[in-house]
C-alpha cells in the first residue's frame, strides 16, 4: 500500500487493510492531538484509492475488514464514497465490515438518504471523538463543537443505521473540571447510546497547545488516584444500555471492559480494588498513546 505521511487507526483496526482516502484531518486544531502534523488536509485523487485496492486484491488472499483513513474520510462527497464501498464489495467479497473515523462536521454535510445508503453500500461504523461532554472542557481543547452538537451528530449515524463507536479522554478537565468533566462526558454518552464507548487517558504529546500549558503552568495533570475517581464518577454516571464498553488502552492506567448496563457494577468493584491496591495500575513508563 502507498502512504503519505504518518497513519492512524482505532486499534480495533489493527488487522484491517487501510488505505488513505483523505490525507489529515479536517480539523486538526485540537490543543491536545499531535496527529496529522505531518500534512495538510485534502482529498487523495479517487483514481489512487481505486488503484490502491486494486493492488491490495492481488496481494492478499484474504480482505476481512477495511479502515478508510485519514482522519475524517467522511468528507469527501457523497458520490465518491459510493464509488469506493462499490470498489471494496465487488473486490473483496469476503470483506465483513468498512469502517473510518467521521467528525461532527463531516456528519452534518452529509444527508440523512445520503448516510443511509452508504451504510446499504457497506459503510458498517465510524468512529468519532468525543474527547469530553463538558462544553467549558472542549472550548479549552478547541474541539470546535458543542456537546449538544456531538450528540446530536451520534445520533444522527445511528438512526441511519450505521454503528458507532465515541471516545472520550480522561483527565481532559484538569483538576478544576474534574467532576463536570466525568459527569457531562457521561451524559453525553448516554445521549448517544453508541455501540461501543471506549475510554483513554491524557497523554500530553510535545509540539501541542496542551504541551506549552502544561509547561506553563496552566494546566495541570491529574494523578493516578485522580483519574481513578473521575473514571469512577464517569462509570458510575453511565447509563446506556447494550454499549459495548472497553478501556483498554496503552493510556489508560487501569484496564475496564464490559457491556454496559450489566457490567457496571462489575467495572465500579475492580476501580474500587485498584483504588485500594494501587499496584493493579499501569506504570507510568509503561504508558503510551
Amino acid at each position: 500500500m502507498r502512504y503519505y505521511g504518518s497513519v492512524y487507526r482505532p486499534p480495533s483496526e489493527a488487522h484491517s487493510l487501510i488505505v488513505q482516502v483523505t490525507y489529515g484531518c479536517s480539523h486538526n486544531t485540537c490543543a491536545f492531538c499531535g496527529m496529522y502534523k505531518d500534512k495538510r488536509f485534502s482529498l487523495r485523487p479517487l483514481n489512487e484509492i481505486l488503484e490502491d485496492f486494486r493492488m491490495a486484491r492481488e496481494r492478499y488472499q484474504r480482505v476481512g475488514r477495511v479502515f478508510l483513513a485519514d482522519g475524517d474520510a467522511l468528507i469527501r462527497k457523497a458520490s465518491d464514497l459510493c464509488t469506493i464501498l462499490d470498489t471494496v464489495r465487488t473486490l473483496f467479497p469476503e470483506c465483513e465490515r468498512v469502517t473510518c473515523y467521521a467528525s461532527p462536521s463531516s456528519i452534518r454535510v452529509r444527508t440523512e438518504e445520503e448516510l443511509r445508503t452508504l451504510r446499504e453500500k457497506g459503510l458498517t461504523m465510524v468512529y468519532m471523538g468525543l474527547e469530553s461532554g463538558s462544553d467549558r472542557v472542549l472550548e479549552r481543547m478547541r474541539k470546535g463543537h458543542t456537546a449538544a452538537e456531538i450528540v446530536d451528530m451520534g445520533r444522527k449515524v445511528r438512526r441511519n443505521g450505521i454503528a458507532l463507536s465515541v471516545t472520550a479522554i480522561t483527565g481532559l478537565g484538569g483538576p478544576d473540571l474534574l467532576e463536570e468533566h466525568a459527569l457531562e462526558t457521561a451524559k453525553a454518552f448516554n445521549g448517544m447510546n453508541p455501540e461501543y464507548i471506549g475510554l483513554l487517558t491524557l497523554m500530553v504529546e510535545p509540539g501541542t497547545p496542551l504541551y506549552d500549558w502544561v509547561r506553563e503552568g496552566a494546566f495541570q495533570l491529574l494523578d493516578r488516584v485522580q483519574v481513578l475517581e473521575e473514571t469512577r464518577l464517569l462509570v458510575s454516571a453511565l447509563d446506556s444500555p447494550g454499549s459495548v464498553f472497553r478501556m483498554n488502552h496503552a493510556s489508560n492506567y487501569l484496564s475496564l471492559r464490559g457491556t454496559l448496563n450489566a457490567d457496571k457494577a462489575a467495572m465500579l468493584a475492580e476501580i474500587a480494588r485498584a483504588g485500594q491496591d494501587l499496584s493493579r495500575l499501569r506504570p507510568e513508563g509503561w504508558r503510551a498513546l
